[in-house]
């Protein structure tokens, strides 16, 4: 009997398996693209047969090849014929770092740390030691450098706050004005890239918050298996996003998959950064400063436009402006950002692109908006005032062929028309009634655009005209008619101004009345300015060289030669006058002197072709005395015949 019982007890105790092996907690510190093999084993001593089940995991996640993140990456050896139970990691990855724990039977060893620290890390702990300034621009750099990798969010918080904390002190730069917009604009791509490092591959759903002093960070990533009932919302205690992942998602590029990372910075209210690079002494920031990516998606085109709720950190002041602004590198603008809705405590912005946001509060803009006004106003209608002389007097002289054409007709009528909706927006439109004041700005484009092509077209001509001593006629006749100029006038500015609005349907400022400048969207309309003042400027000169060899060939033309030298002065005066403003007006942007001087100058563009046109012409002069001289004489008759009427009565 007492056989037996031995034999029972030692059949159970070969069938509980081995004790594993391992003496105390262990740890592994590897660097990325390495190799590591952590041990588990049965004791030498235990003659029992192996354990039933034996399992790896990392932080209660299974490590195997049937994991996505591990798969054709590890290996355990000789799983069925011995006690060896150590498994092989290849390919090490910071995500790789975390407690391993090996189990068998359900019975567990000390658990094994696995520390994967890439140039990142080791340069943050270098630089926690002896904080330099070389040591920071090393530790940017290399963050600059990531392009697909993966970080533990332990890792990227660490990293995050030490330079968070570094932004405002002697490390991250300078004290002038281009090494703080440089050194924020690295402070913000370091950022960007860091929180990329959060997002990985997702068949559904994931997401990550992390939460420091100054800054917040939510990100969310959506998998081919995964989709959105709405618009997806991510919170902080400063700034919320609503954003159609979704859609971004849907595109053909992107497969299914997208992420989004939402970061909010707390701590910039008072920073020297943005008072040295973005304010003037007369505005305030008035919210967190919020950054918004897409990380690891392929086409990163948004299909609907994205609103930011920013909270006030401040009371806004209702006669004070207050403006949606991003950051363009340089400086704050508010091209493509709207301001859609305003409460006590939050304002709501919305955006075409996405970039870094914030709300600002102008403190003392009034007078100077006051000014700028009342001189756009003022100017603006002394203008209109002059281009309608100048087309009653093109209608007077009608018969005229040296006084009128087709193209400086419809030149003057685009000025007009133009003009004439640009004082409209500002002064009844804008700000007041969205959708129209972005409808009259692709008005404006046409107009404007328009009026180039037609004075193109007017060099053309006169090109043409001196080359042939004449108006064009018999053959050119047929080329240059009536139709086929103002075809040709109107159609092409149209063709560019519907391409460009296709391409990019949030093009027009529904704030400014204007073209956007994100994106290069201003291009669409100074891109064919440049184009066709150029091109004048090739015409004018062959017309000059025609002028001098005509002149000397042709003496018994020389009346007509001169005529058509006056014509080309008068148009190349027209030319400049034309011109020069809109070059000017590129360098208008946050210059008040400049931005005045570029409205008179192009408000008056009237002005100036009624006097080069009309005052200075020997022929309208003509006409109006003859007008007057028939006024007078017709006053003098009817005079006389009353008076007789009055001495026979």
């Amino acid at each position: 009997m007492w056989l037996c019982v031995f034999l029972l007890y030692s059949v159970l105790q070969e069938s509980s398996g081995c004790t594993l092996l391992s003496d105390s907690e262990r740890t592994f510190i590897k660097s990325p693209g390495e190799s590591v093999l952590l041990p588990c084993s049965c004791p030498p001593d235990q003659h029992r047969i192996n354990p039933d089940r034996v399992t790896w995991t990392k932080d209660q996640t299974a490590v195997s090849n049937d994991t996505e993140s591990y798969r054709g990456r590890v290996w355990m050896f000789n799983q069925n014929h011995s006690r060896n139970f150590s498994l092989l990691i290849s390919d090490l990855t910071e995500v790789d770092s975390g407690l391993y724990t090996c189990a068998a039977d359900e019975k567990d060893v000390p658990n094994i740390m696995l520390q994967v620290k890439g140039l990142i890390i080791k340069t943050l702990e270098a630089c926690k030691a002896t904080a330099t300034l070389d040591c920071t621009n090393n530790l940017l750099s290399q963050i600059d450098s990531i392009t697909d990798q993966e970080l533990p969010k332990k890792d990227v918080e660490d990293t995050l706050k030490f330079l968070i904390t570094q932004q405002n002190s002697h490390i991250t730069g300078k004290t002038n004005q281009d090494g703080l917009v440089s050194s924020f604009n690295r402070m913000l791509n370091a950022t960007e890239k860091l929180v990329s490092t959060l997002v990985n591959k997702v068949k559904t759903n994931s997401s990550v918050s992390i939460s420091l002093e100054n800054i917040e960070v939510r990100v969310f990533v959506v998998g081919q298996n995964y989709s959105l009932k709405e618009m997806l919302q991510l919170h902080t205690p400063y700034a919320d996003i609503e954003i159609d992942l979704n859609g971004i998602a849907a595109n053909n590029m992107n497969q299914g998959h997208a992420a989004v990372a939402f970061m909010s910075y707390t701590n910039m209210s008072n920073s020297s950064l943005f008072s040295a690079t973005t304010m003037t002494n007369t505005t305030k920031l008035m919210s967190a400063v919020v950054s918004a990516t897409l990380p690891k998606t392929q086409n990163r085109s948004l299909g609907k436009p994205v609103n930011f709720t920013l909270m006030h950190l401040a009371e806004l002041r209702p006669n004070y402006v207050h403006s949606c602004v991003y950051w363009n590198e340089t400086d704050w603008v508010t091209d493509g950002c709207t301001r859609i809705k305003t409460n006590h405590s939050y304002t709501v912005c919305s955006s075409s692109h996405l970039s870094t946001f914030a709300l600002i509060m102008q403190i003392n803009p009034r007078q100077s908006e006051d000014r700028f006004k009342v001189i756009n106003m003022v100017v603006v209608s002394f203008g209109l005032v002059f281009l309608g002389l100048a087309l009653l007097t093109f209608a007077f002289c009608w018969k005229n062929p040296r006084v009128i054409n087709t193209a400086r007709i419809n030149l003057c009528i685009s000025l007009l028309l133009g003009h004439l909706l640009f004082l409209l927006t500002h002064t009844l439109v804008k700000k007041k009634y969205q959708l129209a004041c972005a409808v009259l700005a692709g008005i404006m484009h046409f107009l404007f655009l328009s009026a180039f092509v037609w004075m193109f077209i007017e060099a053309l001509m006169l090109f043409l005209a001196i080359k042939n001593l004449s108006r064009p006629k018999s053959k050119h006749k047929e080329v240059l008619n009536w139709k086929l100029l103002t075809l040709v006038g109107y159609m092409v500015a149209l063709i560019v101004v519907g391409v460009s609005a296709g391409v990019e349907p949030n093009g027009y400022s529904s704030e400014e009345c204007w073209l956007v400048t994100s994106k290069g969207f201003n291009w669409s309309f100074l891109g064919p300015v440049f184009f066709i003042l150029a091109s004048n400027m090739i015409l004018f000169s062959f017309i000059s060289i025609s002028l001098r060899s005509s002149l000397a060939r042709l003496n018994n033309q020389v009346s007509q030669i001169n005529k058509n030298r006056t014509i080309f002065f008068k148009t190349m005066a027209q030319f400049v006058i034309f011109g020069c403003p809109w070059i000017l007006g590129v360098f208008t942007a946050n210059t008040e002197a400049l931005e005045i001087i570029f409205l008179i100058l192009n408000s008056q563009q009237g002005t100036f072709i009624f006097i080069v046109h009309c005052v200075l012409s020997k022929e309208v002069r003509q006409q109006y005395r003859k007008l007057l001289c028939r006024s007078c004489v017709t006053t003098y008759y009817v005079t006389s015949v009353t008076e007789v009427q009055t001495t026979q009565g």
